[in-house]
């Protein structure tokens, strides 16, 4: 009888099978898929996921799947043709060098466009649900990658237990886990359809310049009857990032890793290495003559650890910039009127942006940090056409709802209901309301408070000189009125600070907030728009 240790360096056939069959999913056994991503300049999913995940962290689930299509096509061409059915799902770690890896861990979802160009098959289909099971139990981070289509018809094996396939779970399950934990989607390449309907469903969207992203590719656009284009023709990155479906634009794979990683980590906690910036330009930021405009984002780079400022959607709703900083290490959002764009009158984009942000962080436990100078909502006919009450006022809803520690800094101007909106709803509601000795209050614009409040006493004067000298009284009155230190004398606002006590007003305001939890936010899940 042979001994039970004998041949213990032999490879047996089963093993000798399995490290066969893995093999053929591995970029070095498919040398002309790998060429062909180069070509474009992209990168093979395989290496994103490697790129994404710490070093020898990633553990894969269901790496043995090919297409539905035994009864058209052989087994050994499944098999070097269709690895992971085009889709290599897994957990890692990203970022555990900072976090430690029990707090980085994270669920990965990566369509392979070298897999029958990323279409969703029979198998792949049932490997996400399986995995979508898993994430909703275990509450980490999802990071998906979207290149590729929607259904695919080829998967012949399924035809005879499927017809439409309306009744999968996959879209319902992905839905319903925002709100869970950060979901990031990543896409570089074309995504459409059934990509794109998961990608919609992200937390935010990191996207290369190369992308194209739409609801229909060019075969269901044809399809429908609407004409024929190309796939650059559809959703190109110029509309996208315009109409804030991307909410963070770079320029390859590479990037899109990269910022994927960034973005991740203001929800995995603080770091202990930062560097604090030089505040002393916050005294002299603000220009002497009011009318004048200055730099939000040097402001915001005044006040934050440098090099921490991570913008989203800058070309979309630019009278409000939204993104995350730290300071001292800890993760915070931030939103801040911008008075180089329409005098910082907020417009129903910037409003959308300023929601978002404040959900992106409810939903997820990080403390909000406004910066305002406003002079309030933007009034007219024009902006009423698009749908202007609706969008701001979910400034109002949001702000209502917020469990985080939120902190209002008026930096200049705080008027009427955007500044209001700006403050989580009113100057009494954030843990703090403290203003620069900049700052400048009223229940509307001053200028358009005097042309309404003294509209007869203006009209009396016939002589243009003596109207004009009338109206820059009245309007030097109610500024005199409205300046930060009377609001403070009145206890309107809690504060008057030096510019350069700001890092150290939020920092000790944090201290003293008290500690919610993300399950208690009374909105748990982060709307698309």
């Amino acid at each position: 009888m042979m001994s039970s240790d004998q041949g213990n360096d032999a490879i047996r056939p089963e093993l000798a099978e399995l490290f066969q069959r893995t093999a053929f999913g591995h970029d070095e056994t498919r040398p002309e898929a790998v060429a062909r991503r180069q070509n474009k300049n992209q990168r093979t999913a395989r290496t994103n996921v490697e790129d994404l995940c710490d070093p020898g962290s990633f553990i894969e689930y269901g790496a043995l799947a090919v297409a539905a299509q035994r009864t058209r096509r052989s087994e050994p061409d499944l098999i070097a043709k269709t690895p992971a059915d085009g889709l290599i799902t897994g957990i890692g770690s990203i970022n555990g060098h900072l976090f430690g890896e029990e707090k980085s861990r994270c669920m990965i979802m990566a369509y392979d466009y070298t897999v029958l160009a990323g279409t969703q098959g029979h198998f792949s289909h049932k490997k996400l649900d399986r995995m979508l099971k898993l994430v909703h139990e275990q509450e980490i981070p999802l990071i998906l990658f979207a290149e590729g289509g929607g259904g695919r018809p080829g998967d012949v094996d399924a035809a005879g237990v499927v017809i439409a396939g309306l009744d999968l779970t996959t879209f319902a399950k992905f839905g319903a886990f925002s709100g869970k934990a950060p979901l990031v989607g990543i896409v570089s390449g074309p995504c459409f359809a059934g990509n794109a309907a998961l990608l919609g469903c992200c937390d935010v969207i990191i996207a290369a310049r190369n992308s194209n992203i739409g609801m229909g590719g060019p075969v269901m656009i044809e399809g429908g009857g609407l004409g024929v284009f190309r796939p650059e023709e559809v959703g190109p990155m110029d509309v996208q990032t315009n109409n804030g479906v991307v909410d963070i634009a770079v320029e390859d794979d590479v990037e899109a890793v990269a910022a994927a990683k960034k973005y991740l980590s203001y929800f995995q906690g603080s770091i202990q290495e930062w560097q604090a910036p030089d505040p002393t330009p916050l005294r002299a930021i603000i220009p002497p003559n009011r009318r004048l405009v200055y730099d939000m984002k040097a402001l915001i780079e005044c006040i934050a650890d440098v090099g921490s400022f991570m913008q989203l959607r800058p070309t979309y709703g630019p009278g409000i910039i939204i993104g995350f900083i730290r300071l001292e290490g800890k993760p915070f959002g931030v939103i801040a009127n911008n008075c180089r764009h329409m005098a910082g009158a907020i417009e129903a984009e910037d409003a959308d942006n300023a929601s978002r942000l404040m959900q992106i962080c409810n939903v997820h436990g990080l403390p909000i940090l406004s910066l305002i100078d406003t002079p309030g909502f933007m009034v007219g006919p024009d902006i009423e056409t698009r749908a202007q009450v609706r969008h701001v006022c979910r400034m109002f809803v949001q702000g209502s709802h917020i469990s985080v520690p939120y902190f209002s800094v008026v930096v200049r101007r705080g008027y009427g209901l955007g500044a209001m909106a700006m403050a989580k709803g009113g100057f009494h509601e954030p843990a703090f309301t403290v203003a620069w000795p900049t700052g400048e209050f009223g229940g509307m614009g001053l200028e358009g408070a005097v042309k309404a409040g003294f509209k007869k006493e203006l009209e009396a004067q016939k002589d243009p000189a003596a109207r004009e000298a009338l109206f820059n009284q009245l309007l030097g009155m109610l500024y005199e009125r409205g300046r930060a230190v009377n609001m403070a004398a009145y206890l309107e606002i809690d504060a008057v600070i030096d510019p350069i006590q700001t890092r150290d007003w939020i920092l000790k305001g944090v201290m003293s907030a008290p500690k919610s939890r993300a399950k208690q936010a009374n909105l748990p899940f982060i709307d698309p728009v």
